[in-house]
């Protein structure tokens, strides 16, 4: 699919919407349940959406199109909600999501951007140079792999008890 800005909107307006809508009124062993050591729950999920709301992906956008590739973006702290979570409720953090996700999308439409913009480069410290296209169409690509992430962690919660049902469902295989 070719990238759009209306496309990308979308889902960015979709996503707190959607997380609320699965996670909302849950009890806590399924939004706090891993796959693992060193894998992410729900809530950490959550967490770490909300970091990249405030030190992301409109910080960046905004580097891409006031100083171009002369400033490197600051590296992401992929894990910084395994602090700035603590001591919180996933109510608490769905609240801030949408509080944060709805500013951000009201900066991004504010900025108009036109073409030209979107083909604007940037410089990231591990992949080089890139686009505000790029960072837009990964931005909401992002969003989808953490509901998929949120959906198969969910998921396997329950793979020791569907019994032989579990050969048919492949969100336990993958």
């Amino acid at each position: 699919m070719e990238f759009t800005l209306e496309r990308t909107v979308q889902i960015l307006r979709a996503t707190p919407v959607t997380l609320r809508a699965l996670l909302g009124n849950l009890s806590e062993p399924w939004t706090s349940a891993t796959d693992g050591p060193d894998t992410w729950s729900a809530f950490d999920v959550v967490g770490h959406l909300i970091h990249g709301e405030k030190t992301d992906w409109i910080a960046r956008l905004h580097i891409i199109l006031e100083q171009g590739e002369s400033r490197t973006f600051e590296p992401f702290d992929r894990f910084a909600q395994f602090e700035t979570s603590v001591g919180r409720t996933l109510d608490e953090l769905l609240n801030e999501f949408e509080r944060l996700r709805e500013e951000n999308i009201e900066a991004l439409e504010s900025l108009d951007l036109q073409p030209a913009q979107l083909e604007a480069t940037g410089t990231h410290p591990e992949l080089g140079t890139v686009t505000a296209r790029q960072l837009l169409a990964t931005w909401a690509t992002h969003d989808l792999g953490h509901i998929g992430q949120i959906v198969r962690t969910m998921a396997r919660g329950y793979s020791d008890e569907v019994g032989p049902w579990g050969a048919y469902l492949r969100i336990l295989a993958s």
